[in-house]
């Protein structure tokens, strides 16, 4: 007799003297200390305020169900496939080893014959090493387990521990995992489906290989028919039930990876190793609509930016093979170096010409574009074309489809880009978007890109000018100026507007409307560069970040979007300093609160920074930059006449801003390159950045009435605008800068 007959012979006698074995002299076995004090290994995971998973952090991705929660289907679909007699043996079907070594020792087909009891065993105390030792160990433990033991408990411990796939261990993870649900809300088509996995999770499963999934799913099927289980109407209806799966990485909402990355460093800073083991869930305040939203307004303007500025060219050049097996073999391994950016996927070109290209995609399949899907590259499908700009066979491009399944040509855009937004009342982060591709590059610019605000700095000049008793009737001369040695501390210098038009004498409110720089300087030099950067701490300003000088009117000092967004909320909300937060709550793997923010409550006098009147009347300001101003088009296309905000655009056009805010939402975006340079002549704020605030905005303030806000008391409206009543007399503040005579027609004006 072969010796692994002979091997399995002994191993049916040892399991059907085993349990007498046990009982008289139980063997030098591990202690059952992991499974009657079962503590998994649960990742962290981070969800918006409405409970959308948005992170998952963690080697392993489980989660835990007590047997009692687990549907009675999934257990029957297991129970079918996997253990039968679970229930009826003790912890060793000896039926089924009799059955698995009679068919070994006639040569027939290998059968498995491991119940629930004895895997449980080898997933918590052995190795998969396929040892007789191992297996002879393998059983006493069984017998011991079923000893100390109920079944419903190693039932649960083997639903929440088995290995699924995609780095999925028990079945609820699995079902989010590949399909989304909580296992309550599982098909009987999807729980036979999970039921098939523990076989062989790594090559069975329904994402890699669905129709060996598919085939052991029916198997599943019908073994529950068998037992009966189920009716054979459900039988055929769960037959006929056509499943989605979902990709790879679609269990989770991948449109806030940059505020899930802040919350991990935030509960690694804490928690250390035990951040992705101790099962701690995250509540953050981001809300999913308007997550999604931004997420959606961040790629569609960065795009449209980059569509502009015309095709670079293709990402890599291949040699293709003539053998057709080794060709498919690099274009996929070359692929892999480059993933898709979401809706923009990498292919292999294999062939070209001006009015059609063909190319292979990551999954295998090959795509024709067509010339209106070349229309952007039409440069690079010249025949003259340079050689870095050229495609053809072998290149690697970026493609999308549109909204009619029309393959054309893309490219990953090399601009950086942000928007964040809070309620303004709280400082609850509502929407962060941290840049155009967090798995390109982690930096995240809301937080950590120190850009130069340019004019969206003014609106602080100007509200330090109020302070001061000017008002946006005050006249100040845009004409031409020139600031002495003197003055500047330095070389001379000449401030200019970016329009290089002069309007002359003209009111705050227009000069701040239509972002006049020089008047900006003018107005600053009235109240002085010290009392205006004295007056930025208020609004949660970094000082140390701001210039004490002239250039402080042009926002030449430094923010960062988060900062901005901030600071513009005392405006929205009346003069309230706000501090942004993300986290809102902390659970542990019991739900036991490990934390929970305490925010200040809306408009607490203690919490006031900025006079009533002072926000009310910058606020009426900023509300006619979006009427007739710099940023006119959000009201156009937003319909509403209830948005404030101002445009920024830095020296040359390397920063683009738009700071704005309608009721309880505050909203900043900017764009720019990392490494700082010209986003074009033609592009400013209200180009670059007002677009994602438009589209961001238009589904957040979709569901909110138009609102305005009241005057409060002390301010009036005078001369066909608002003063404070405290300086309503005082006509020392009507003009900056005007020549004599007008001053005196400003003087009689009155």
């Amino acid at each position: 007799m072969p010796i692994s007959h002979f091997c399995r012979a002994l191993l049916l006698l040892w399991v059907l003297v085993g349990p007498a074995v046990y009982a008289a002299s139980p063997l030098d076995l591990p202690s059952l200390e992991s499974m009657t004090d079962y503590r998994p290994k649960i990742p962290l995971r981070v969800y918006t305020s409405d409970n959308v998973l948005i992170g998952e952090f963690g080697q392993e991705r489980r989660d835990f169900v007590a047997i009692k929660d687990i549907p009675l289907l999934q257990k029957q679909a297991l129970l079918a496939i996997e253990d039968s007699r679970f229930y009826e043996h003790g912890g060793v079907d000896y039926k089924g080893v009799v059955r698995a070594v009679l068919a070994d020792l006639s040569g027939g087909l290998k059968q498995g014959a491991s119940t629930i009891t004895m895997q449980v065993a080898r997933d918590f105390y052995l190795t998969k090493e396929k040892l007789f030792s191992r297996k002879l160990t393998e059983v006493m433990l069984a017998y011991k387990i079923e000893a100390e033991l109920s079944k419903d408990q190693i039932l649960e411990l083997y639903m929440n521990q088995v290995y699924l796939g995609q780095r999925a261990y028990g079945f609820s993870s699995a079902a989010r995992i590949y399909f989304g649900k909580s296992l309550k809300d599982l098909s009987l088509a999807q729980a036979a489906m999970l039921a098939g996995l523990p076989q062989a999770p790594s090559s069975i499963n329904p994402i890699t290989n669905p129709q060996r999934a598919k085939a052991r799913q029916q198997l599943v099927l019908k073994r529950m028919l068998d037992l009966k289980y189920i009716t054979e109407a459900q039988y055929q209806a769960a037959l006929k039930d056509n499943i989605h799966v979902l990709a790879e990485g679609q269990s989770i909402n991948n449109h806030a990876p940059y505020a899930a990355e802040m919350v991990r460093q935030a509960i690694f800073g804490q928690f250390k190793d035990e951040t992705y083991t101790r099962g701690i869930n995250v509540y953050t305040t981001l809300v999913s609509t308007d997550q999604d939203a931004a997420y959606a307004a961040v790629r569609r303007s960065v795009l449209a930016y980059d569509q502009r500025r015309g095709y670079r060219g293709p990402q890599a050049q291949i040699d293709l093979p003539r053998d057709a097996t080794e060709r498919q073999k690099l274009i996929e391994a070359t692929l892999q170096k480059y993933p898709a950016s979401d809706t923009l996927l990498s292919a292999v070109v294999v062939s070209a010409t001006p009015k059609s290209v063909r190319a292979v995609l990551a999954n295998g399949n090959s795509i024709e574009l067509l010339p209106e899907g070349l229309r952007f590259a039409s440069n690079a499908l010249k025949d003259k074309a340079p050689a870095a700009l050229k495609i053809k066979a072998g290149s690697v491009i970026r493609v999308e489809q549109d909204n009619k399944g029309r393959w054309r040509v893309s490219q990953i855009p090399n601009v950086g880009a942000a928007l964040v937004a809070l309620n303004n009342q709280t400082g609850a982060m509502r929407a962060l978007v941290g840049g155009f591709d967090f798995y390109s590059s982690e930096f995240n610019h809301v937080t950590q890109a120190w850009r130069q605000p340019g004019s969206a700095m003014k609106p602080f000049i100007y509200s330090a000018a109020l302070d001061k008793g000017y008002t946006p009737g005050t006249l100040v001369n845009d004409a031409p100026l020139t600031l002495t040695s003197e003055e500047t501390g330095g070389q001379p210098w000449q401030p200019q507007n970016d329009d290089n038009q002069f309007d002359g004498a003209i009111t705050l409110r227009t000069a701040l409307a239509k972002s006049k720089n020089v008047a900006a300087v003018r107005l600053l030099r009235a109240i002085t560069p010290a009392y205006a950067h004295d007056f930025l701490p208020r609004f949660g300003l970094d000082v140390s970040k701001q210039p004490v000088n002239y250039t402080l009117a042009l926002g030449t000092g430094a923010v960062t979007p988060l900062q901005l967004a901030g600071a513009y909320s005392v405006f929205a909300n009346g003069g309230f300093q706000v501090n942004p937060y993300l986290i809102q709550k902390i659970t542990d793997i019991r739900g036991n609160v490990l934390f929970e923010a305490a925010p200040v409550l809306p408009a607490q006098e203690a919490n006031r920074v900025l006079d009533a009147r002072n926000a009310f009347i910058t606020d009426s300001l900023l509300r006619e930059v979006t009427s007739s101003g710099t940023a006119a088009s959000a009201s156009q296309k937003l319909a509403r006449h209830d948005l404030a905000g101002k445009t920024g655009t830095s020296s040359d056009a390397v920063d683009g801003w738009f700071a704005g805010y309608s009721g309880s939402t505050t909203a900043v975006a900017w764009m720019g390159f990392d490494e700082p340079r010209s986003l074009g002549s033609h592009e400013f704020g209200a180009t670059v950045a007002l677009p994602i605030w438009i589209d961001y905005m238009r589904v957040n303030l979709a569901k909110q009435p138009v609102s305005m806000p009241t005057p409060p008391a002390g301010v009036s409206m005078s001369q066909g605008d608002w003063v404070m009543d405290a300086f309503s007399d005082n006509t020392a503040t009507r003009s900056i800068d005007l020549d004599p005579l007008q001053k005196l027609i400003d003087l009689f004006s009155f």
